[in-house]
């Protein structure tokens, strides 16, 4: 069965990569979510105008992978303490953001937070930041094609992520 999933980690380029390469993730993209302007630009999100956060639409075979494990990769991939930036990339485009699609996946979002929160904290990290909202109140934004699989079509190009370097510790399985 086929699941949907939205996150946002900062530059969606790096994020876009990391998700394409997990098995079981069958498509993913790259848009604008968060905001409040319709049919955002690069160039509206990038100056802050539009609200919107850089996010990876990730659609997924629950068969092959799940959710949790989706999570696990988003926390890692990216620093969550650290507000409306990631690394050089400063602006609230780059803030952490899960906008989930089912109540289960509010759930697991919470859950996995404070264990990642926990996780962190010993390596001197303060509270993470990311926002997580319903997806059903914040419009998806496809942006514009050169930003899709951009990592692919330029494979030494600016994978822009910045991370806590602690791996989401898996034992923590939340059921």
């Amino acid at each position: 069965m086929s699941s949907t999933a939205y996150f946002a980690t900062g530059c969606f380029w790096g994020a876009e990569r990391r998700f394409w390469n997990l098995d079981g993730v069958i498509a993913t993209s790259v848009g604008y979510m968060g905001g409040t302007r319709p049919n955002p630009t690069y160039e509206q999100v990038c100056t802050g105008v539009s609200g919107h956060a850089e996010t990876v639409l990730v659609e997924f075979d629950t068969s092959v992978i799940d959710y949790q494990v989706l999570l696990a990769e988003f926390w890692s991939m990216h620093d969550p303490t650290s507000l409306n930036a990631q690394g050089n990339d400063v602006g609230s485009q780059y803030r952490s953001a899960i906008f989930f699609t089912t109540p289960v996946q509010e759930n697991l979002a919470l859950a996995t937070r404070e264990i990642y929160q926990k996780a962190i904290m010993p390596a001197g990290y303060g509270d993470i930041v990311t926002e997580i909202v319903p997806a059903d109140r914040n419009t998806y934004w496809p942006a514009e094609e050169n930003h899709q699989k951009y990592l692919a079509k330029n494979p030494n190009g600016y994978d822009c992520h910045s991370s806590t370097g602690v791996l989401f510790p898996m034992e923590h399985h939340v059921r």
